[in-house]
């Protein structure tokens, strides 16, 4: 098992590398602009490819790394369902698994400190993002904060893990790196409290002044997304519409690019083929099942994921294998249903 604690300092956040083997499939939790670089030089020294860049929430006090990530090594960008963040292209809710090679993490909604916070449990350790800090809770008072809707992430989710698990969280401002459930519930003076109400008043007095980068790092957080409007004006999309007008037709190929658990959950449309993300270059490649589907048939490809982001990087990735007949569904299939699109 790989696994590594980076540390940011102005922001005082760390991010978190996994993986299971040297040479295998990474993912990253949290990463900071500032330190992309750092993070692709290790990735590159461990011999990894990073395929999952995830944040727990969207943060207030550095810009995130996971467009400038995904920009350079097209990876899967991954939140929660409640975010309005743009560079999304999977994202999860209660109760999924977060999977990469070998690393299969459970997924907790704990809000609190924003209405998208989560959280993710793998194996003897849980990220805690800034719900759970150590010796410390996430600030409740911006960004649909709710200091009761935190109380139950803590008290009735993360402390019914058991007390060995380890906890990490996003940030620390004291040099503190790891701590576990029971010194949480034990020593961190705010969960000394006697109920939910109690709580609720120990976060209303904290008066917090609100974090320097907030005014620069919320809204750039938001918009990281790809230029679709760019494909579109270049012929390499479909519009939902147009997308269900072609449906059938025998010279096009639809081709579903979700995991398995988001077909499960959300539907996919009827016909599509199903290639994971994860397994597209191998696909496109030659003698590849798409490259020979579009070689020998001659149809054209059209690509369709959650939002749009990873078949917008589809359609790039075949346009360089030389299969220029390709496309994606504009906004994904979320565009898709609000179009009013069937799934099965």
């Amino acid at each position: 098992m790989i696994f590594r604690q980076l540390f940011e300092p102005v922001s005082s956040t760390y991010t978190y590398l996994l993986a299971s083997r040297r040479g295998g499939e990474a993912l990253i939790i949290d990463p900071v602009l500032e330190r992309v670089d750092r993070y692709l030089h290790l990735i590159r020294e461990l011999d990894l490819k990073l395929v999952k860049a995830v944040d727990t929430h969207l943060h207030a006090d550095h810009i995130t790394g996971l467009g400038a990530l995904r920009d350079q090594t097209q990876c899967i960008t991954v939140m929660g369902e409640q975010s309005g963040v743009d560079v999304v292209s999977m994202r999860v809710a209660d109760g999924d698994t977060l999977r990469v090679e070998g690393l299969a993490l459970e997924v907790i909604y704990t809000p609190g400190h924003t209405d998208d916070s989560y959280s993710f449990h793998w194996e003897d350790r849980v990220f805690t993002g800034d719900t759970l800090l150590i010796r410390g809770t996430g600030r409740t008072d911006f960004q649909h904060g709710d200091a009761r809707a935190q109380y139950d992430s803590i008290f009735n989710r993360l402390l019914k893990l058991p007390d060995e698990t380890l906890v990490f969280p996003a940030h620390d401002y004291k040099g503190d790196t790891v701590s576990t459930i029971a010194e949480e519930r034990r020593w961190n003076p705010r969960l000394q409290v006697a109920d939910a109400d109690a709580y609720v008043a120990l976060m209303a007095g904290l008066k917090l002044a609100n974090p320097k980068m907030m005014d620069v790092a919320v809204p750039a957080n938001m918009r990281q997304g790809l230029q679709q409007q760019a494909m579109l004006a270049r012929g390499w999309a479909l519009l939902p519409a147009e997308a269900m007008a072609q449906c059938g037709q025998a010279g096009l190929a639809l081709v579903d690019l979700r995991e398995a658990e988001e077909r499960r959950r959300h539907g996919s449309i009827a016909g599509a083929l199903h290639v994971p993300y994860g397994e597209l270059r191998d696909s496109i490649g030659p003698g590849g099942l798409l490259h020979e589907l579009a070689i020998s048939t001659g149809r054209r490809l059209v690509f369709f994921c959650a939002f749009g982001e990873r078949s917008a990087m589809a359609v790039q990735a075949a346009q360089d294998q030389g299969l220029v007949a390709t496309c994606h569904i504009h906004g994904g299939i979320a565009a898709w249903k609000q179009a009013g699109g069937t799934t099965g």
